[in-house]
C-alpha cells in the first residue's frame, strides 16, 4: 500500500473560504442578531474563532462563539449517562454563551458521515432550545449516513472512503492547509 498526499487548500484559500462564509453568514442571516458561533472540538473550535473575528471586521460588532465538546453524545461511546457519570460532560465555554432562542452557527472542520454533527445537535439541545441551527464546515467530503446537509461550505472535496482529509491549522498543527491522503491499494 502506498499514500500520496496532495494540498487542496492552502492558507490562503482557507482565508478566502473563510471570508466568503462569513459574507454567506451575514447575508443568509440579515446580520448577526441573535447569532452564536459554536466550534466543534478541536479545530471547528479554531475555524469558528476566526470566523467571529472576519464578521466583526465587516459588520463592526462582535458575535459571540463558543466551544462544544461532543464526547459525551457520540454513538460510537456507551451511552450518554455513562459518558456523563464519568465526568466526561460537555458544554458550552465560554459558560456565558447561551444558545436558547438563538441562531446557532455550528463550525466544525470536515464533514463526512454526519454522526459529529448529530453529536453536536443533540449536545446544543443539552444546552438550550436553539431557535435553529445552521452548519458551516471547511470540508465537505461527501459520504453521509445521516440526512445532514451544510448551509456553508468553504470546499467540496468528493472522496473515495478509502482517502483521508486532514486539516491542518496554525493554532494546533503549525500551518493552515487541507490535504487529502489517497491510500492506494487498500481493500476495503
Amino acid at each position: 500500500m502506498s499514500n500520496e498526499t496532495h494540498v487542496l487548500m492552502d492558507e490562503i484559500a482557507i482565508r478566502r473560504a473563510l471570508t466568503r462564509i462569513a459574507h454567506e453568514i451575514l447575508e443568509k442571516n440579515k446580520g448577526i442578531d441573535d447569532c452564536v458561533l459554536v466550534g466543534i472540538r478541536t479545530r471547528g473550535v479554531h475555524l469558528a474563532q476566526r470566523l467571529a473575528e472576519k464578521i466583526a471586521e465587516i459588520e463592526g460588532a462582535p458575535i459571540p462563539w463558543g466551544e462544544l465538546d461532543v464526547t459525551a453524545y457520540r454513538d460510537d461511546r456507551n451511552s450518554v449517562a455513562e459518558a456523563k457519570g464519568n465526568g466526561k460532560e460537555l458544554l458550552m465555554n465560554p459558560a456565558d454563551v447561551s444558545v436558547h432562542d438563538k441562531k446557532v452557527i455550528l463550525f466544525d472542520d470536515v464533514l463526512y458521515t454526519g454522526r459529529t454533527i448529530r453529536a453536536a445537535m443533540d449536545a446544543l439541545m443539552h444546552c438550550g432550545r436553539p431557535q435553529m441551527i445552521q452548519l458551516a464546515v471547511l470540508a465537505d467530503r461527501g459520504h453521509r449516513e445521516l440526512p445532514i446537509r451544510p448551509d456553508y461550505i468553504g470546499k467540496n472535496i468528493p472522496t473515495s472512503k478509502s482517502e483521508e482529509i486532514v486539516v491542518a491549522l496554525q493554532e494546533t498543527d503549525g500551518k493552515d492547509e487541507v490535504t487529502i491522503i489517497q491510500n492506494r491499494g487498500e481493500q476495503l
